[in-house]
């Protein structure tokens, strides 16, 4: 069972689209330390779970997670310019 856990909530109008760009990154075993999911909670808010057995784990989980949903994000805005 995990010993720490973050959650973040991301309103966006673009929800949809980064969790299915997400989901497949993040159903690959990165590191066996760490867990992460998304979800939708609604149309526009995006639910990301990340729990990790140890500090260090979730440390670097949470700064792969909060990238790619940057990344996602900034793609987003792109593409709809």
């Amino acid at each position: 069972m995990p010993h720490h856990e973050a959650i973040f909530r991301f309103s966006t109008d673009h929800a949809v689209s980064i969790c299915a760009a997400l989901s497949p990154e993040l159903s690959e075993e990165v590191n066996p330390r760490s867990r992460t999911t998304c979800r939708l909670d609604g149309d526009n808010i995006l639910l990301l779970t990340i729990e990790a057995d140890d500090l260090p784990a979730l440390r670097a989980a949470l700064n792969m997670a909060l990238r790619l949903v940057n990344i996602a994000e900034e793609m987003q805005q792109i593409v709809l310019q």
